[in-house]
């Protein structure tokens, strides 16, 4: 409301009621205490309302935090219950007398305000009556009553001594009463994150839940009591630092479930499979994970589109379906390509990004076919999809060019690349496919110069020649694919097999179900047959079933299994060797991402920043220094890394030590490094799991070394 100003003449000018006052809230307080509406006062009682309106001023007492109005008697607030101001105490002498008795002292407000009428006389044990403490917290409204004097509580406490009684220690004004230490545990609690209610919170909680639950139930009458009896902290004080205190104890309790969640892992010896994990899969073909890589625009994605579509996987409609849309975009030679590679930015641009996981029958295995990017902008997503093929199909441009291309391309075709990859993800078995054969008239003399040059490569790489299938055929014209070549310019000088054949003679690797659980991550996705998290990947080692406990490493995070996907299909069981998605349960989305391990609970994975490798630095034009940094890589896992200390060089004949601490790495060359990574990620030495112990390096868009994990410097010692 605006005010009124009459500059200093005090008269009534006759023409508004609150004149007389000095504004308009004087006016209504006015009339609050007996003056009656549009009845103006004397010239005689104006005195005496100002008194009395200066009197009921005083009577109330305002809230630091709500601004709201609260009576004189009441030590908190009605509306947010936050304790009276200890500069607004109820008396005016008597706020003094416990100022003075009490200077720098820790009491509550509640407490001043209890003593304030006898600050001296305290007895030296108050005894209180459980019928009061309820009759007391029963009745929010009467506060006046509970500001009465120490002299009456006493009668009260002594004369309910008989019976149901609780002792409580004198109350000491040094030291927090038990509403102070619910304000600070509050105030801390929002300092600190969320802590879950565990076993390691509730000890923490116990230290002070009986006095916050003294505090609560007796409305703040009784706040003198330090510590009750029985109290497995005994009769010690809670000094003036309890605020301090209080703030470290919610913090440890975050470290302590952090802690707690580190366990180390039991002896592998330890380990005993369950006989479900062992049983034997009558009827059901056995899985093999087929990786088909090599360089761009040599026709690995329509090779895989024809060879589902030869064997049922694509049907004729749909495949009429991505004719129609290919020429319509005018790449009607993509057509067989589009079965795998499903985005419209693949589509647009001819080539595949991601890698794309298909499925078919042969006559021997359950084929799972990764179709892998063949550019090398990439290769990195190549690396987390083809780490865990069993073997692989690596195919070559025949035409004049595109091969010499692949092997050289400006110093390093894709084609040498991912053979040197696929050597290091541990795929012993190659069939090298001679594509577009159609394009050189099936010339004999081609495929054995295309045999002869990356032959070498291929031995040079560590594949052993009994181990290397030569396969010539053309993927558009459907030549030698499933069945042999009809085509005479072929079937004249080749007798070999076809590429379905090659697939079925290839020999699976050993699965060994006998060990604990271990599943890279390579995906995580979301679906509603699946529930509301899946992880996708090929299980390494060990079994899993519905219901079964997973932990979810590196953020040790325990889950349930809800349910199993096999190919697409909905499974009980799955064994290692199995590329499955496994639906989650009690766990947030976030804490499952791609390059995490699931494992079992008593056997977690290592966790380590710190990891030194035995590499071999590939064909590189300049040299590896200490501190240069990389993209590491280690199964399904990228993380940026720097080199912290090169150990020794390696005799790559003998294997030994040749010489300690060189300067630098040359191309060719063997050595022990040790890596520092940004973030920590799930690895193990080579020596006891394959799976986790192999890692790449790549910088500038090129691999630059790959190698094993020889030494563990573990996060968690």
């Amino acid at each position: 409301m605006p005010r009124k100003v009459n500059y200093g003449l005090d008269y009534d000018d006759g023409y508004d009621d609150y004149d007389d006052y000095d504004d308009y809230e004087d006016y209504a307080n006015a009339n609050d205490y007996g003056v009656k509406e549009k009845e103006k006062p004397s010239w005689n009682d104006r005195s005496t309302i100002k008194v009395e309106k200066k009197t009921t001023k005083l009577a109330l007492w305002q809230c630091s935090v709500c601004n709201s109005d609260n009576e004189q008697s009441s030590s908190s607030c009605d509306i947010c219950g936050v304790l009276r101001d200890p500069a607004q105490n109820i008396g005016n002498g008597s706020a003094e007398n416990v100022r003075g008795k009490c200077k720098d002292s820790g009491a509550s407000i509640m407490a001043k305000s209890l003593f304030a009428q006898s600050p001296c006389q305290r007895p030296e044990k108050a005894i209180i009556s459980d019928e009061f403490v309820r009759e007391s917290s029963n009745k929010p409204s009467e506060k006046a009553k509970s500001q009465a004097s120490f002299d009456e509580l006493q009668k009260i406490f002594v004369a309910s001594h008989q019976g149901h009684s609780l002792s409580i220690a004198p109350f000491q004004f040094n030291t927090l009463s038990p509403d102070d230490m619910v304000s600070v545990g509050k105030i801390s609690s929002k300092k600190s994150s969320k802590v879950s209610a565990n076993n390691t919170g509730k000890k923490a909680i116990a230290k002070f839940s009986a006095t916050n639950e003294m505090a609560e139930n007796s409305s703040g009458i009784i706040s003198g009591a330090n510590q009750l009896n029985g109290s497995e902290s005994g009769n010690a004080n809670i000094k003036s630092d309890a605020p301090q205190i209080l703030a470290s104890d919610l913090h440890q309790m975050k470290l302590d479930k952090a802690s707690t969640n580190f366990r180390k892992a039991k002896p592998l010896a330890e380990y005993k499979p369950e006989k479900w994990m062992l049983a034997n899969q009558d009827g059901i073909l056995n899985q093999l994970n087929l990786a088909v890589v090599g360089h761009v625009d040599s026709g690995k994605s329509t090779l895989s589109g024809q060879l589902l579509h030869l064997l049922g996987r694509v049907s004729k409609k749909e495949m009429h379906k991505f004719e129609k849309e290919a020429k319509e975009k005018g790449k009607g030679s993509f057509a067989f390509a589009w079965a795998t590679d499903e985005s419209a930015e693949e589509r647009e641009r001819g080539i595949t990004m991601t890698v794309a996981v298909a499925y078919f029958d042969s006559k021997k295995y359950r084929v799972v076919l990764l179709d892998s990017p063949g550019h090398k902008d990439f290769v990195p997503n190549m690396i987390s999809g083809a780490t865990q093929a069993d073997a692989a199909v690596l195919v070559v441009d025949a035409s004049i060019g595109s091969f010499e291309a692949g092997m050289d391309g400006n110093g390093f075709g894709q084609t040498k690349e991912h053979a040197q990859l696929i050597r290091s993800f541990g795929v012993e078995q190659v069939i090298v496919a001679v594509n577009k054969m159609d394009t050189v008239g099936f010339s004999k003399e081609r495929f054995e110069f295309i045999k002869s040059q990356l032959g070498n490569f291929l031995r040079s790489c560590g594949f052993k020649e009994s181990q290397i299938t030569w396969i010539p055929l053309s993927a558009m014209e459907n030549e030698n694919l499933v069945t042999s070549a009809t085509d005479a310019r072929l079937s004249s000088w080749y007798e070999g097999s076809c590429l379905l054949e090659a697939v079925d003679s290839l020999q699976l690797p050993v699965r060994d179900a006998s060990k604990p659980l271990l599943l890279p991550i390579c995906d995580v996705i979301k679906s509603h047959s699946l529930g509301q998290v899946a992880a996708c990947g090929k299980i390494e080692t060990g079994a899993i079933k519905n219901g079964s406990r997973v932990l979810v490493m590196p953020l040790r995070e325990v889950a349930t299994v809800r349910s199993i996907e096999r190919d697409s299909c909905p499974c009980s069981v799955a064994r290692a060797g199995d590329n499955v998605a496994v639906s989650l349960q009690g766990i947030d989305g976030v804490h499952v991402t791609p390059g995490g391990v699931l494992c079992h609970p008593d056997y977690p994975v290592t966790v380590a920043s710190r990891l030194e490798l035995k590499i071999l630095v590939l064909d590189i034009m300049g040299p590896i220094l200490v501190g240069s940094k990389f993209e590491f890589h280690i199964h399904h896992a990228k993380e940026a890394a720097r080199l912290v200390k090169i150990v020794s060089l390696v005799d790559q004949k003998t294997g030994e030590a040749a010489k300690k601490t060189p300067r630098f790495l040359t191309a060719k060359q063997s050595a022990i490094i040790e890596v520092a990574l940004d973030r920590a990620v799930c690895a193990e030495e080579f020596s006891k799991h394959r799976a986790l112990g192999r890692a790449f390096l790549r910088a500038s868009g090129c691999t630059v070394g790959v190698g094993i994990v020889s030494k563990v410097f573990s996060d968690e010692s």
